[in-house]
């Protein structure tokens, strides 16, 4: 198996390993691999990564993300479901890149179940995602190991421009609430569908998230995104029928909107997530019902 100059997989390449593995892309666990090196190369540039950073790559499936993250970075922690690709990808590096090899450690977990990832500790998410898991991975990855400064991750196109939409976007809603509570989010690039095998039938999106503190309020983040989950329940509704059940009654909501600068017949869709945190603050404030 001949990598092209830079010891990246093309076409060819992925293809051959695949068959010698006698791995068949699954939709169950989302795979389309990316066989275009100047994607990948393209991937670490945007994500900003260097000699000092901890990677962690959920999905590397066979290794074509993995190989141009290794030059770059002091160590990758690839997260894979598919028991055969996870045994098959340290084989594929000491291959292909055998200078590299021990900068890379595979961990045969399901990535919406890792508790920890080693020291030290990681710095960045670099991934091309599964689509059916992509936004629950992202923001449970961002939960669960604060020390992630920065995200770069390719996803489905429409779930990337949900998780960078703006207020009263229409495709604005929970993703990019619950992703601006961590980070700052931009679409970062696009990406056509001639660089996967299988090629999907849709076009993906870069996306890159940047930590920031999240919003100064009394209220715990359970709590914000509580009313963020009630407010785009019934997307249509107004925040004081959306918010009812959330705060015990439309009235006792209407207090909590109007204590917190927000007005009673606003949408969610209006509101960012610093007017979501004072909204659950000043339902915390409220004196008990009855």
């Amino acid at each position: 198996m001949e990598p092209d100059a830079a010891g990246l997989l093309g076409p060819a390449q992925v293809r051959e390993l695949a068959t010698r593995l006698g791995v068949r892309p699954t939709k169950q666990w989302g795979q389309n691999f990316v066989v275009d090196a100047n994607t990948v190369r393209r991937i670490v540039r945007l994500a900003g990564v260097g000699a000092d950073d901890v990677v962690v790559e959920v999905g590397p499936g066979l290794g074509s993300l993995t190989l141009a993250l290794l030059p770059q970075v002091a160590r990758v922690v690839a997260v894979e479901v598919d028991p055969v690709l996870a045994g098959a990808l340290p084989g594929t590096v000491a291959s292909l890149a055998p200078s590299y090899a021990d900068r890379l450690e595979v961990r045969h977990e399901d990535a919406l179940a890792v508790t920890e990832l080693g020291e030290p500790a990681p710095t960045a998410l670099v991934a091309n995602l599964p689509y059916n898991v992509s936004v629950p991975v992202v923001l449970s990855f961002l939960e669960r190991f604060p020390s992630i400064d920065r995200v770069l991750v390719m996803v489905q196109l429409e779930v990337a421009e949900r998780l960078a939409a703006a207020p009263g976007s229409k495709v604005y809603g929970v993703p990019s609430l619950k992703a601006a509570w961590w980070t700052d989010v931009r679409l970062a690039g696009t990406v056509g569908r001639t660089v996967f095998w299988p090629a999907p039938n849709v076009d993906s999106g870069l996306v890159s998230l940047v930590r920031h503190p999240p919003p100064e309020t009394s209220a715990t983040r359970e709590e914000v995104f509580a009313a963020v989950d009630a407010a785009f329940a019934q997307r249509r509704k107004t925040l004081r029928a959306a918010l009812a059940g959330w705060a015990g009654s439309a009235e006792r909501a209407e207090l909590a909107l109007r204590a917190a600068g927000v007005d009673p017949r606003t949408r969610g869709e209006q509101l960012d997530v610093a007017a979501f945190a004072r909204v659950a603050a000043a339902r915390r404030d409220l004196p008990a019902p009855g």
